[in-house]
């Protein structure tokens, strides 16, 4: 590998471009922390673009919650070596209030009840709970509980995404559903939600669609339709078919990749670096960091070497296997960037049970970076391991994200953390900076 080239010093690097990457590059700019992050932002193109707080405890049971406090309050005292233990409740509310605010105030609106999950409907038809939604979804969370006579649209060439199927899925619970298969305006053949959104911010694609859907309307109360109504500009093309339709609209989310979480990574990629973090997207830290005094130096670039960043913290939110933040090969599960231990079962043929769908699920998704209370990780006898790195997200231990249906909350609450514990050895206040 030939030699790093200018170096870049820092307070923060932050490793990784997910959700809790970008949150945690978000809350540490807002506090004045001199960031620089770090990443390959196409993981973010699979985010679903629901927050999820907490919707299953126990997995075992199946056990679902209406109100999401009330079920981490249960975690807490079930699981108190799971990160949201850890983390503590204020701080969980406190990070999602804030992500969420910053969303609003990026004209990405996201709506939550203060104590309540969201219902949704998913693109095969059943029904899933979350608690900030977007707002082009929120009339589904009323029209599920009121099931007024709704129109279901969907276009040919969209593929997992069918009207017929989830009014089929639906029709014991809400009878009053109808279907449109309707062109989309102006594309044709195999159609990509991504060419559909940027699509509908041209005013005539939007115009002709809303037409198209008023014509087939009749009795409907709401339509629900494939969350493709733009991408930087949601709200403007949703509130323009919405007025021409006459009635509420609500978005159903798509298979991923899906543009709810393109929204997402393209908001932060706006809004971040305007808030003074640099941001080094679609590259990556190239070889372990090493320690110089009390500072980390990173080597970073694309395939070779292009800075070195001299940070005095770390926040490593690089993901799980997905995310390239572990790897496994045949004999041991390891961390990829600093070489930290890995808590996992002690051989592999503990990763798995036999029975694929196992109630508790497998051992290996609960494995992952243990750490102490303030996020730093930690080895098998729970000592602190580097007094300037702080984990976040989903490669943290102790936790099965998707049983508990926590992604979204996981990542923003331990972003929060992590950030909250860097303040400590970088020395600086609690004081947000609005921005």
């Amino acid at each position: 590998m030939k030699p790093a080239g200018p170096e870049i010093k820092c307070d923060l690097l932050v490793i990784g471009t997910g959700m809790a990457g970008m949150a945690a590059a978000l809350f540490a700019a807002r506090r004045g922390i001199d960031t620089v992050q770090v990443g390959m932002t196409g993981e973010m193109n699979f985010a679903s673009g629901l927050l999820d707080l907490l919707g299953v405890h126990p997995v075992v049971t199946g056990q679902t919650w209406t109100n999401p406090w009330d079920g981490i309050r249960q975690l807490i005292t079930d699981q108190p070596q799971h990160p949201y233990a850890r983390i503590g409740i204020e701080a969980i509310r406190a990070g999602m209030k804030e992500l969420v605010g910053f969303l609003n105030h990026a004209a990405l609106p996201y709506h939550c009840h203060p104590a309540q999950n969201a219902r949704i409907i998913t693109p095969v038809g059943t029904l899933k709970t979350t608690y900030a939604l977007p707002a082009s979804m929120v009339e589904a969370d009323q029209a599920i509980a009121h099931r007024p006579p709704c129109l279901l649209v969907d276009f040919p060439g969209l593929r997992g995404f069918s009207a017929r199927q989830i009014k089929a899925t639906l029709q014991d619970h809400w009878p009053a559903l109808h279907t449109a298969h309707l062109p989309f305006p102006g594309l044709y053949g195999e159609l990509q939600t991504e060419r559909m959104a940027r699509k509908l911010e041209t005013i005539p694609a939007r115009e002709q669609l809303a037409h198209a859907i008023r014509t087939h309307l009749g009795d409907a109360k709401a339509v629900g339709l494939p969350a493709v109504l733009g991408i930087s500009r949601t709200q403007q093309v949703f509130s323009d078919i919405q007025q021409v339709v006459g009635v509420p609209l609500f978005e159903i989310p798509t298979m991923l990749p899906a543009i709810t979480g393109l929204r997402l990574r393209e908001c932060f990629e706006r809004q971040l670096p305007k808030m003074g973090v640099r941001a080094r997207y679609q590259q990556k830290v190239l070889s372990r960091p090493r320690l110089a005094g009390h500072e980390f130096i990173a080597p970073v670039g694309g395939e070779t070497p292009e800075v070195q960043v001299r940070a005095r913290a770390v926040i490593l939110a690089s993901g799980r296997f997905f995310g390239q933040g572990l790897h496994a090969d045949r004999h041991v599960i390891r961390e990829t960037i600093f070489s930290l231990p890995v808590h996992q079962p002690t051989d592999r043929t503990q990763w798995h049970h036999k029975d694929l769908f196992h109630d508790a699920g497998h051992p290996i998704h609960r494995a992952g970076l243990a750490t102490d209370d303030l996020l730093r990780p930690s080895d098998e006898q729970g000592r602190c391991l580097y007094p300037n790195l702080f984990a976040a997200g989903s490669i943290l231990a102790h936790q099965d994200w998707i049983r508990q249906k926590c992604g979204s909350g996981l990542a923003i609450a331990s972003a929060y953390a992590a950030v909250r514990g860097s303040q400590t050895v970088l020395g600086k206040g609690p004081q947000v900076t609005i921005t």
